[in-house]
């Protein structure tokens, strides 16, 4: 049996499953697939998953799914798909439930499952939208690339989004191919990576000529070619240059959480942070002298650092002249003395040597559940709380704006996961020179979150052509250039510092200047093509 007749026999098989064997066929693609993102970035294991899920919808016409065009079995695929995907992808937010065992143990199960139950949801509608447009030529291809990539653009959207491990992130591993989100930001990374990945299953298209049915194979290749060498001249033509007299230094404290949260560990958290930020990092190092710019990560404290006048003066006596400091902290609303303290921001401060606040960045977009509760009245008054366990949750903050930060350009400022969504970027008017990313993924422990976290983060610096600098509670800290290049880093789980200089921005990027105007024009030329391809077919 030649190796096209035994791949045809293995889609074959696969297009008239039925029942259960479906349904796990469909979950073990998803599952695979979760091998194309970071720690393991194994992209080619997709050139065997995604064909499978073109095979599968084929057969979603056939017996058992032919009411409605299939479409209702394509969308249960879809659902099954999304369940094996995003299970081992996200078991990682389980962690989070035993920071305050006592209190929030019993939700892991809800919380591992529940997350991807509702996110399969945006798989199942793309499954059936690519239903709705199928052909029975290679142009199916596109149809399941210009569909999920609709679904993962809602998912990105809808309820406040929650884009993480979007399939476009398989293609940010090797670095030259990351470079194409230069031009079409994640979207568009998103539709290549279907369309590139499930080409191969148009090799057991039936076709006049058998050289025909390798077009879709042979042009995906092609495409993975074409992105390496534009990816490896974008990064020859951009080599790391720093900005002057800019010296960074990155605090990782690798504090655990019941510290992070616990005002009575207020005197030994201030101890470890002043301790480690002025350590030496070699036989010429001065300490925290060295640096110009000392960033700390997200809610750094378990009080309201503005509030705490012994805070503030031990970090004026720890900065020199000529240095501030980046923190997150929670901060507390503009109240008068005495006021109760219900709810409040989680935010960024610029602290100068003398230890006067330069400027403040609320974070705009919060975590569900994590730092509110949709309906919090309601679900507060039911007995349920966010894991951070602030009363009424945690305020938004009303815009993002750069900050303003002595001796450099502005940075865009990006709390934790706000990191994730693309196109989080400040007034399209202001340019900033860096991104400064304070996150605390300690919540998920040693674990592939911090890695997806810190991928996903990455990526933001290619597509707006920004250094990324990023502050990390147990890591990973790291300084990246604005091709994505890694300048520094301190690994997950360890205790330090980190010095490095500021690396300088590039021009704007397309995608910075345009959005996802390129990516919406992929989608729109697929989804023409499916639909006249479908309209011929109807043709006497």
């Amino acid at each position: 049996m030649s190796p096209s007749q035994r791949l045809r026999q293995i889609a074959l098989a696969i297009i008239l499953t039925w029942g259960w064997k479906r349904a796990v066929i469909a979950m073990a693609a998803g599952a695979l697939s979760v091998l194309a993102l970071a720690p393991f970035n194994l992209f080619p294991v997709l050139f065997v998953t995604f064909p499978v899920l073109v095979w599968l919808i084929d057969g979603a016409g056939g017996a058992g799914g032919g009411r409605y065009g299939g479409v209702p079995a394509a969308a249960l695929t879809g659902y099954w798909f999304g369940l094996g995907y995003f299970v081992p992808g996200l078991y990682w937010i389980g962690y989070a439930f035993f920071v305050d065992a006592d209190v929030f143990a019993w939700l892991t199960p809800f919380a591992v499952l529940g997350l991807p139950a509702y996110l399969s949801i945006f798989t199942a509608m793309g499954f059936a939208l690519a239903r709705l447009l199928w052909t029975k030529n290679a142009t199916r291809v596109l149809a399941l690339a210009a569909s999920l990539t609709m679904s993962e653009w809602l998912r990105g959207h809808a309820l406040t989004g929650f884009p993480w491990n979007a399939f476009g992130y398989a293609l940010s591993e090797p670095l030259p191919l990351a470079q194409t989100a230069s031009l079409i930001g994640l979207w568009g990374m998103t539709f290549l990576t279907v369309a590139i990945f499930a080409s191969p299953a148009t090799l057991i298209d039936r076709t006049p000529d058998r050289r025909l049915s390798w077009r879709a194979p042979a042009a995906a290749v092609a495409l993975l070619v074409v992105m390496s060498v534009f990816g490896a001249i974008r990064l020859s033509l951009h080599p790391t240059t720093m900005v002057s007299g800019a010296k960074l230094r990155l605090m990782q404290p690798n504090l655990q959480q019941d510290a992070k949260f616990n005002y009575a560990a207020k005197t030994e958290v201030m101890k470890k942070y002043l301790a480690l930020s002025d350590r030496a990092s070699g036989p010429q190092s001065t300490g925290v002298r060295d640096a110009t710019i000392l960033i700390w990560p997200e809610s750094a404290f378990p009080f309201f650092l503005t509030r705490e006048a012994d805070a503030m003066a031990q970090i004026a006596d720890l900065l020199p002249k000529g240095t501030v400091l980046i923190t997150g902290s929670v901060r507390a609303p503009d109240l008068p003395r005495g006021t109760p303290i219900t709810r409040a921001y989680n935010s960024i401060y610029v602290i100068d040597h003398d230890g006067s606040v330069l400027a403040v960045y609320d974070k705009v977009h919060l975590v569900p559940f994590g730092e509110f509760l949709p309906y919090q009245a309601l679900m507060e008054k039911l007995g349920f709380e966010q894991l951070t366990r602030v009363r009424g949750g945690f305020i938004a903050g009303s815009v993002r704006h750069a900050l303003p930060v002595p001796g450099v350009q502005p940075a865009l400022p990006l709390i934790c996961y706000e990191a994730i969504f693309p196109g989080e970027v400040a007034g399209r008017n202001e340019r900033p020179g860096w991104i400064v990313n304070l996150t605390n993924d300690g919540w998920f422990g040693i674990s592939t979150g911090p890695y997806q976290h810190l991928e996903q983060s990455r990526m933001r610096a290619i597509e707006l052509g920004l250094p990324l600098v990023r502050s990390a509670n147990t890591g990973i800290s790291a300084v990246i250039d604005p091709v994505g290049r890694t300048v520094a880093s301190l690994g997950l789980g360890l205790e330090g510092i980190l010095d490095a200089n500021l690396p300088a921005a590039i021009q704007p990027t397309v995608y910075a200047r345009v959005g996802d105007a390129p990516a919406a024009m992929l989608v729109a030329v697929a989804v023409l093509l499916a639909v006249r391809r479908r309209v011929a077919k109807r043709q006497p």
